[in-house]
């Protein structure tokens, strides 16, 4: 018998099944190539620090990094680049480089440094998603995290602060979009009519950006303009993780608010039974109660005299 895969990563959110690009990879992943996981969030938990996600558990082998756990699941036959050619692999591993580069340091920008996204969005979302104390410390460790990473990757000379790094990573980004844009065209996936591991990649970078309620972001609003690549992000959850595709979890409030529906239902029915037995019991003739006749005393047997 097989061994399930368990995913573990950061829950749904935004209308997304995850909030992290990482996860939303290797859960679209998953899906285009048909492999079995079971996911599992680390919403509330204390893994919410100290966990690296996406991590994939498979008996005793534990994968991080989504280009390893797509390489696990491609051994174990759940391989979406089956019918790719030499060329387009090449272009895959070039176009994902090219996300690496010129996208995700603008990413890490709009939603971890900018500060009214962070404020008004990225902060309370992962700190209502962390147990107390966590709550104060996994937001803010993610936020420098995130900036360290910009500044290491682009903060080369002259551009040396945050505020110099801006105008370079968000050109960079837009040249990448519209790159992508140009790539896909008119088709409904980067290699036609079905989804490989480049359209996962792209749909985890693109996803978050595509969903969240930013107050600011002239990203945002760049990819808006590029419909193909917007289509492309609501095709992939129309399809893949709609409550109403085969296999998807259906969402937490919808199972408690059906609990509690039936719940409902069940109180209702016990308090009408009540009501009827009362009723009943209204209804039905009621007799006074008979009292035993009273015992003669001792004392009126002695004093009893036959005639």
């Amino acid at each position: 018998m097989a061994t399930s895969m368990e995913l573990r990563c950061w829950g749904s959110g935004w209308g997304l099944p995850s909030v992290h690009t990482e996860c939303l990879i290797v859960l679209a992943y998953a899906k285009f190539s048909g492999a079995k996981v079971t996911v599992s969030p680390i919403d509330w938990t204390w893994k919410t620090l100290t966990a690296t996600v996406p991590e994939l558990v498979h008996g005793e082998s534990t994968i991080t990094e989504p280009s390893q756990i797509l390489n696990f699941m491609r051994k174990q036959r759940f391989n979406a680049d089956y019918e790719l050619s030499a060329r387009q692999g090449a272009d895959t591993m070039a176009y994902i480089a090219l996300l690496e580069e010129k996208l995700r340091p603008a990413l890490l920008h709009t939603f971890w440094v900018d500060a009214e996204n962070y404020a008004n969005l990225t902060r309370p979302w992962f700190a209502s998603r962390s147990p107390f104390p966590l709550n104060f410390l996994v937001p803010g460790r993610h936020a420098r995290t995130a900036l360290s990473r910009i500044l290491l990757t682009k903060g080369e000379s002259p551009l040396h602060t945050i505020t110099e790094v801006e105008g370079k990573i968000y050109s960079d980004a837009k040249e990448c979009l519209n790159l992508l844009s140009h790539r896909l065209g008119t088709d409904n996936f980067f290699f036609g009519n079905a989804p490989a591991s480049l359209d996962a990649f792209v749909f985890g970078y693109l996803a978050p950006l595509h969903k969240a309620s930013l107050t600011n972001s002239p990203l945002q609003c760049h990819l808006r303009q590029l419909e193909n690549l917007s289509c492309l992000c609501d095709n992939v959850l129309a399809v893949y993780f709609s409550s109403s595709s085969p296999g998807s979890p259906q969402p937490v409030q919808e199972t408690v608010d059906a609990n509690l529906q039936k719940l409902t239902q069940l109180v209702n029915k016990e308090s009408n039974l009540i009501e009827k037995m009362d009723d009943n019991l209204r209804s039905s003739p009621q007799h006074k109660p008979r009292r035993p006749d009273p015992k003669p005393s001792l004392a009126n047997e002695k004093n009893f005299t036959p005639a």
